[in-house]
Formats: structure tokens, sequence, C-alpha cells
């Protein structure tokens, strides 16, 4: 009976602990769309004499993508 009662709390004590763990969030995402922005335009990508320092902190912050193609020609 003692040994019942016991096993009845640890599992009682692991359900409890089991259900308090907090779910990971989603991942935020920003896309920049510009109509007449290149490549080489910004300074994450290498552009020396214009100065993006804003677009810089969010793409040293986060995940720059290099393999990005238009549908038009």
């Amino acid at each position: 009976m003692e040994t019942n009662m016991k096993l009845l709390i640890v599992v009682a004590v692991f359900l409890v602990f089991n259900s308090c763990v907090e779910e990971p969030t989603p991942p935020n995402i920003i896309y920049i769309l510009a109509d007449d922005l290149g490549y080489g335009e910004i300074g994450a990508y290498g552009q020396e004499i214009i100065e993006t320092p804003n677009i810089d902190a969010l793409a040293k912050n986060g995940m720059l993508f290099t393999q990005h193609y238009s549908g038009s020609p």
C-alpha cells in the first residue's frame, strides 16, 4: 500500500512538471520587398557607400538569404 502511494506521488509530480513546459514561440519573419533595390545596394551584402544601418543590424542578428529569384525577365 505504501509503495502504491509513493508511485502515485511520483506520477503526480511528474505530470505537474511536465504540463508546465513552455511552448516554443514561432520565428519572426521580416520580408523586405523593394522595386528597384539591387543585391549589392545594402550594407549587409557588401555596399560601402550607401549606409543602411537598420537593415544591417537586422541582417547581423538574423539570417541572410542569397538565393532568391524573380519570376520576371
